[in-house]
């Protein structure tokens, strides 16, 4: 392959990156061995979910993640090697990649990078896939942050609804013309 080819694709790589920031945090695969229909068919279901899975060549890969996030899988780019980014957060990618498992068992998770860090290997992965995506951590927090209010709205109306529960049943008394006991 001449330099200039070379130099295109680094060029449309380094494009993707700056244009792409959901390609910041990827998740690296291999999908040698597995069949080119069930090839198709997973990216067509994770191109679905807004997740693309693009084949890299090794050298040119690393040349083009080195200063990025992604400089963390270059140690990691041996045989065929494909990228799969996009999605809400590289762990929707994690657990869509960890499912597909299941259907292509030749499918190999090599590892992934989430904000710099690195995990490795199939484990790494899996691991990835447990953390909770931005949305469902922002909803943790909310809950966090109103549970002790939503419990002391609960101590302050406890009492007082029992005195109105009190004060609606002396008042259905009185409109029956029943007579109410002194309390002592």
């Amino acid at each position: 392959m001449s330099k200039a080819i070379k130099n295109l694709i680094i060029r449309d790589y380094r494009d993707r990156l700056k244009k792409d920031e959901s390609m910041q945090d990827a998740v690296l695969i291999s999908i040698r061995g597995v069949k080119a229909v069930d090839t198709t068919k997973l990216r067509q279901s994770l191109g679905k979910k807004g997740i693309r899975i693009s084949v890299v060549q090794n050298a040119l890969a690393r040349k083009t993640f080195e200063g990025s996030g992604l400089a963390a899988l270059n140690d990691l780019m041996a045989g065929s090697n494909a990228l799969a980014y996009g999605g809400e957060s590289v762990v929707e990618v994690a657990r869509e990649l960890v499912a597909s498992i299941a259907k292509l068992p030749k499918l190999e998770l090599k590892g992934a990078v989430l904000d710099g860090t690195l995990y490795k290997g199939k484990a790494g992965v899996e691991e990835l896939s447990k953390f909770p995506t931005k949305d469902e951590a922002i909803g943790q927090v909310v809950t966090l942050v109103v549970s002790p209010a939503r419990k002391l709205m609960g101590q302050v109306k406890g009492p007082g609804s029992n005195i109105a529960g009190i004060i609606k049943a002396i008042e259905t008394k009185l409109e029956k013309g029943e007579t109410i006991a002194k309390a002592g």
